[in-house]
This record gives structure tokens, C-alpha cells and sequence, in this order.
């Protein structure tokens, strides 16, 4: 897969080899729309992996696993209800959290932890411009996040995911300064989404293959519903659902 250094490097060269063959201008541009295309796409995919390393899926592991994922909660109303499925079906999930929800709901994030489950960074304000922060913007977002999470549960979260899944040279920078891994998904459901959760579980079941991350949110009843049939879907392919350290066996916290 490419990255945005070796893009980077292809275009630099690009550049020198029509200077030298005294190209049209023309060639120029044509260069910097394919690299400016390439760095927006990478930009907002995750599994590309284009400007950061996210842990995306473990395809090597032995075990018949998979990593349910949830973003966006605490939620007051929909985040017990997906406790709830998770404690019948005997499953473990990698929640992450937004700091401002989390500081609303500290009860039910402490939950979370008293049930095994993993708690994650996923900022404090889930801002809509994230992939147009400062670096210092973000690193203070991460950093408030991991503070209150550690005020209320005396942890230090290791594990982020970008909201939006938006990656970039300052998100990455920001990761690096704060000491987080970075999370992505192999599975994207999009619950968040118009489509028929009939669907949307079709699609995910189809797919899914031990190793998978799969994303989910716990913010709707739609939500909740396709994970009610995921968890059954698991249980009858003698599947397990674990947490994202579990899956790649790396330590959720400092």
C-alpha cells in the first residue's frame, strides 16, 4: 500500500524529471492533482495506513476471534443496553470514548471497566475539523481525554482511533508526542448510516473472518440491534469476541 512518504518521494522526482525534459505545464499539474487525489483518499481511509501505522486486523492470529469496536459513548440510554448484550453473550468489547461524554457519564464508563471490557481515547470533543487541528490542538484533545479516563478509573489509556477514522502528518505527530497506538477497523458497519440494519448485518456477517476489528457505535437502537444478531452470529460459528488488546496481544494500558 502506498504511503505519503513514498508518495511524497514519486511526486519530488516527478517534478525534477519534467523540469529536466523541459515538459509542458501541463505535466505539473497532472502530478499535482494525482498527489493531491492520493493524500486526500489516504487522508480519510484508515486501512491504508497512508500517513500512520493503525493496528487494522490480525489475520495471523490462531485463535477463532474477533474485536468488536465501538466509538462515540458513553451513551446514557444505548451504551447499558449494549453492556447488557455483551453480559449475555459472554463477549468483550474496545470501547472508545469521547472525554466530554465520558465526563457526563463517569458511573457508566466505570462500568465499562468493571465488566473486562477495554476503555480507549477517542478525544475529547470528536470534533468535526479534526484533520484540520494543530498539532498542538490535538495533542491537547488526547491528553484531556487520557486525564479524565485516569481521574475516574485510575488507568492510563494506550489505544486511540481517530474520529472519522481522518488520519494525517499532525495526528500522527500528535500520537507519537502523547504515546498512543493508533486503532482502525477491517469491518466498517456503518450504523451511522441510512442503510437498513438488515443490511448492514448481512454485509458485516459476509465478510467477517477471524482477526477482523469491526466498528460499531453505541449511540442508536439500530446499534444495538445489529449487535443483538452479530453476537448471535458469533456464537453460532463458535466465534469469540474479544478486546483489541486481546486480539493483537498488546497492553490497552500504560
Amino acid at each position: 500500500m502506498l504511503k505519503f512518504t513514498i508518495v511524497n518521494i514519486i511526486t519530488v522526482l516527478s517534478v525534477v524529471v519534467i523540469q529536466l525534459l523541459s515538459l509542458s505545464i501541463i505535466f505539473y499539474v497532472l502530478v499535482l492533482l494525482v498527489w493531491l487525489a492520493l493524500t486526500i483518499i489516504g487522508s480519510f481511509h484508515i486501512r491504508w495506513n497512508y500517513h500512520l501505522n493503525s493496528l487494522i486486523a490480525n489475520y495471523k492470529i490462531s485463535t477463532n476471534q474477533v474485536a468488536i469496536t465501538f466509538d462515540d459513548g458513553p451513551h446514557p440510554y444505548f451504551t447499558p443496553k449494549v453492556l447488557e448484550l455483551l453480559r449475555e453473550y459472554n463477549a468483550k468489547a474496545t470501547f472508545f470514548c469521547i472525554g466530554k461524554n465520558i465526563e457526563k457519564h463517569p458511573e457508566l464508563f466505570q462500568q465499562m471497566v468493571n465488566e473486562g471490557h477495554t476503555i480507549s481515547n477517542h478525544t475529547y470533543s470528536h470534533a468535526n475539523s479534526i484533520g484540520f487541528m494543530k498539532t498542538s490542538d490535538l495533542i491537547l484533545e488526547m491528553q484531556k481525554t487520557n486525564s479524565i479516563i485516569k481521574k475516574i478509573t485510575g488507568l492510563e489509556a494506550k489505544l486511540f482511533r481517530p474520529p472519522f477514522g481522518v488520519t494525517n502528518p499532525r495526528i500522527k505527530r500528535a500520537l507519537k508526542n502523547v504515546g498512543l497506538q493508533s486503532i482502525g477497523w477491517s469491518i466498517r458497519s456503518l450504523d451511522t448510516t441510512s442503510k437498513p440494519k438488515e443490511q448492514i448485518l448481512k454485509t458485516i456477517c459476509n465478510k467477517l473472518t477471524k482477526g477482523d476489528v469491526v466498528l460499531l457505535h453505541d449511540t442508536s437502537d439500530k446499534s444495538v440491534e445489529i449487535l443483538e444478531q452479530l453476537l448471535l452470529f458469533l456464537k453460532q460459528n463458535k466465534m469469540e469476541a474479544v478486546t483489541v488488546a486481546t486480539l493483537f496481544n498488546i497492553k490497552a494500558y500504560a
